[in-house]
């Protein structure tokens, strides 16, 4: 290896451990400070390593009723959006990328669009749009307020970017493969049934995982449409209600953000070999 191949990777090494440690700092501050006992302040100048190991703050999150019923909300509302979104958008993506229908592109070229625009400029028509959904014995009043216009809201916002990204996979599946079984009699249904899903079990993977994220920390589009409704809250509202108008407890803050990212990371942890991986499809014809 060559004087500047190695200048090279020392440099990039530095660079890569001073950007790990700097996003560490805020995640190492809070879960230290979480085992700490405040009264209503920081300590000054900040510790990284705790005086003690306190666990009354753990036991006050867990044993607050409020906050067990908000991550059970949380847990059906991303259930929820995650499964019947990428049902969806898998449809709408094998759509776009093997069958041919008058106006494809153009209609793409909208969901293209649409992933332009700021998702909050959004949220006043959707609202209005929930609210005028009334279903009689079900939704009389309209969506707003319910956990199932919730999921609405979200499934409806993901599914052009989720298409987007997996209808780039679905194109790279060979066409001989399809082809194959429309010889067989086959239909769509067949092919995305039978062809297309275990082949794209990778990026629907990849697109579960992102959407789970997404979902689980979703705060702004929660609080309008459950508004303060304590029975339908999320987790990151009720979070966001450990903050005292006068004086917070940051013990208990720092807790429960720790608790809120241990299901993603568990997530992140078992999943992280099933991201998308290129040419899946490669040797699945012969030349």
């Amino acid at each position: 290896m060559t004087l500047k191949r190695r200048l090279y990777q020392v440099f990039l090494w530095m660079f890569l451990f001073a950007a790990l440690f700097i996003f560490a700092v805020p995640y190492i501050f809070m879960i230290s400070n979480s085992f700490e006992q405040f009264s209503y302040t920081l300590p000054y100048p900040p510790r990284f390593l705790p005086a003690g190991f306190n666990t009354d703050a753990y036991k006050h999150v867990l044993g607050n009723q409020a906050i067990v019923t908000s991550f059970t909300n949380s847990v059906v509302i991303t259930a929820a959006t995650v499964l019947i979104g990428l049902f969806i958008s898998s449809l709408s993506a094998y759509g776009f990328a093997k069958i041919n229908f008058c106006g494809r592109n153009t209609l793409f070229k909208i969901y293209l669009f649409t992933l332009m625009l700021p998702g909050f400029l959004n949220l006043i028509p959707q609202t209005i749009i929930l609210r005028g959904i009334q279903i009689p014995f079900l939704f009389p009043s309209g969506m707003v307020g319910t956990r199932s216009g919730l999921v609405l809201l979200y499934v409806s916002t993901a599914i052009c970017g989720n298409t987007f990204f997996l209808r780039n996979f679905f194109k790279g599946v060979p066409n001989e493969l399809t082809e194959a079984v429309k010889i067989d009699g086959g239909g769509h249904g067949h092919i995305f049934f039978r062809i297309m899903l275990p082949l794209s079990k990778p990026a629907i993977g990849t697109m579960a995982i992102l959407g789970i994220q997404g979902t689980w920390e979703e705060y702004f589009s929660a609080k309008v449409i459950l508004g303060g409704n304590e029975k339908l809250l999320t987790l990151p509202i009720m979070l966001q209600r450990l903050h005292g108008q006068h004086a917070t407890r940051w013990e208990w803050v720092f807790a429960a953000s720790v608790l809120m990212q241990i299901p993603i990371l568990i997530l992140f942890i078992i999943f992280q070999k099933k991201f998308v991986v290129g040419n899946i499809a490669q040797g699945a014809v012969k030349e």
